[in-house]
């Protein structure tokens, strides 16, 4: 079956043509600066002795002249994966926002897309993206069928007391004001792959999933029992444009004595705050090449998103009531190794204890990165939110 996964997002598509249940990926690739001058696609295609890559520069006007493009490389005669967009199986969409209605990945049906769409005021910069791939892929690929896969959907496991916000009832009963959390299918994939390489034993797992937005959860037998982010993305740990866990007067303050207005709030909060707010910067190998020049600004920051990761490692092994493992993911998770370092200095009496060389060893595999003395296993898994997607699709359709 193949099965063509699409990452929608308001000015850039990602996507990967992956067989199942092989899990073989056929090809992939990203299209950036859609509605912008000299959008760009890069293709990469899959090949026994070396990928091939194929760079394309121009003007992509909007998400369906991108996806167009797409099924034109894809059929291409000369470099073409497939004869046809009916080779296509399958479509899975990451969709970011499923609120209480989706717990579950779902075949699109007009219903369905209805109800992402009542959806879009809870994340109104992805679900409007993710909404517009879905009608343009329905275009494309008519005889494919269409699926949606939450970020929100793992989450949907916690309980009660960890979800509602101590506010009063009827904005919860009337207006959905909860937590529901993100980066549930990495979250999911990679407790999965830890469970699996530790064995059935490992039952209390915490999933760090840093990137440019970063986030974390609590695992308990498989089921998320808490998350980091909140109603929307921008709550928990420090990320790079984002401010994470911040005290509610200050937004009054800056609203009702420095005069800004909520839609300069929300953009200060959400895309100049995190790392660039603190450094300048928004990418951690770039804060990390000033940590190195003894930027002071930066080595703080640095100190601060640790800092804010082992809160949250604390207060979710209490709700765990114990741990087997921490999980680092994404590509800060994966490649930053300062920042893992620091994350778990500090953490011996919680019997978290950090291997230095292991730690500094790059390598695209699952990986323990834990001292033999440490009494909870320190992991790196490699995130493949793609393929989960995919996975999803084929359980649902397969």
């Amino acid at each position: 079956m193949n099965i063509f996964v699409i990452n929608s997002g308001s000015s850039s598509i990602k996507y990967q043509l992956i067989n199942m249940p092989s899990e073989n990926v056929i090809c992939s690739g990203l299209i950036e600066r859609i509605g912008l001058l000299d959008s760009m696609i890069t293709h990469q295609i899959q090949k026994k002795g070396g990928d091939q890559i194929i760079v394309k520069t121009s003007d992509i006007e909007n998400h369906e002249a991108g996806l167009l493009e797409v099924a034109s490389l894809l059929t291409d005669p000369t470099i073409g994966v497939i004869s046809n967009p009916e080779d296509i199986d399958v479509v899975g969409h990451r969709v970011v926002h499923g609120g209480e209605k989706f717990a579950a990945t779902a075949i699109i049906t007009a219903t369905v897309k209805e109800e992402i769409k009542k959806l879009f005021p809870l994340a109104p910069l992805h679900n409007p993206a993710n909404y517009m791939g879905i009608e343009v892929s329905e275009k494309i690929f008519p005889n494919a069928k269409q699926v949606a896969v939450f970020d929100t959907a793992f989450h949907q496991t916690m309980p009660e007391k960890a979800f509602r916000y101590a506010i009063p009832n009827e904005f919860y009963h009337s207006y959905g004001v909860r937590a529901y959390g993100f980066h549930g299918t990495s979250h999911k994939y990679v407790s999965e792959k830890t469970i699996e390489f530790l064995g059935a034993d490992c039952k209390k797992i915490i999933t760090i999933h840093l990137g440019n937005g970063c986030s974390m959860a609590a695992i308990e037998n498989g089921k998320c029992i808490d998350t980091s982010m909140g109603m929307g993305p921008m709550n928990g740990l420090i990320m790079g444009t984002r401010a994470g866990d911040i005290d509610q007067s200050i937004i009054f303050h800056l609203v009702n004595q420095l005069g800004l207005d909520p839609a300069q709030v929300n953009t200060l909060l959400n895309k100049k705050s995190g790392m660039q707010g603190l450094t300048g910067f928004s990418d951690m190998r770039d804060v990390e090449s000033s940590v190195n020049e003894d930027n002071k600004n930066a080595i703080l920051a640095s100190e601060m998103y640790a800092y804010r990761i082992k809160k949250y490692i604390g207060s979710y092994m209490a709700a765990l009531n114990g741990l087997d493992a921490i999980v680092f993911t994404a590509g800060v998770g994966e490649n930053d190794q300062r920042t893992r370092k620091l994350t778990c200095r500090d953490l011996e009496g919680l019997g978290i204890i950090l291997d230095s060389e292991k730690n500094k060893i790059r390598s695209k595999e699952i990986r323990e990165i834990n001292a033999l003395t440490s009494k909870v296993k320190i992991l790196i898994v490699p995130t493949n939110e793609e393929l989960e997607i995919s996975k999803q699709c084929f359980e649902l359709v397969g």
